[in-house]
């Protein structure tokens, strides 16, 4: 990919479509991250713009960067003051029963030789919320919109795997292997961010072909 697209931009903020594979940060096998298109995102300004918050490498979709020292600070609280509104949808790999509902499980970060690190739902963990609902059904999956409250690492992947019973499709790590996945179905299809005196921060990133392919839409 030569460039990525821009979903919302002004002078202290720019929200743009990260594909599906892409890390945000430089892994330590040292391949193609952000990084390396953040000279491209200055469009004009002088300093390169910082990724505010993560999203994981598997996962598409908007992803906020500050334009400057100033903004990646206050919005930087904004995310530590849970005033960031953020939509997910995924592609489940089974059917759910319920219409609706709300996952509450605290999760911790484990480590093995054999598995290396994953996110597991622990009582002493840190508190996780995230609220889901049931959008379509097709060939025995589920097309699900995750609304979370909280923003720790993995938390659909896991509330998605440990909460709803079925992995998200296609997650390398808790279990949603399948030959039909191009890639891990989890997309960040909406970021919102309210401003004292200024527009709030508004972005809507497109259903991706993968979700399409597999007969589900956002229409």
């Amino acid at each position: 990919m030569s460039t990525i697209p821009i979903l919302f931009e002004d002078a202290e903020a720019l929200v743009i479509d990260k594909p599906a594979g892409l890390p945000v940060e430089r892994p330590r096998s040292g391949k193609v991250s952000l990084e390396d298109y953040l000279d491209s995102l200055k469009l004009g300004f002088q300093r390169s713009p910082v990724a505010v918050h993560r999203i994981d490498t598997d996962t598409s979709g908007c992803l906020l960067l500050a334009r400057n020292p100033k903004a990646l600070k206050r919005f930087a609280r904004s995310f530590e003051e849970k005033l960031v509104s953020k939509r997910y949808l995924g592609v489940i790999a089974g059917v759910l029963e319920e219409e609706e509902g709300t996952i509450a499980l605290s999760l911790s970060k484990v480590s093995t030789p054999k598995q290396g690190w994953r996110i597991i739902p622990a009582k002493k963990g840190k508190p996780s919320v995230t609220h889901w609902r049931r959008l379509a059904e097709a060939n025995g999956r589920t097309f699900v919109e995750f609304l979370p409250e909280t923003g720790r690492t993995h938390q659909i992947r896991v509330h998605a795997a440990s909460g709803l019973g079925a992995p998200l499709l296609g997650d390398p790590v808790y279990g949603g292997r399948d030959s039909q996945a191009s890639r891990m179905m989890l997309h960040a299809s909406r970021l919102s961010l309210p401003r004292e005196g200024k527009e709030a921060i508004e972005a809507l990133s497109p259903l991706p072909e993968a979700f399409r392919d597999l007969g589900f839409s956002d229409e």
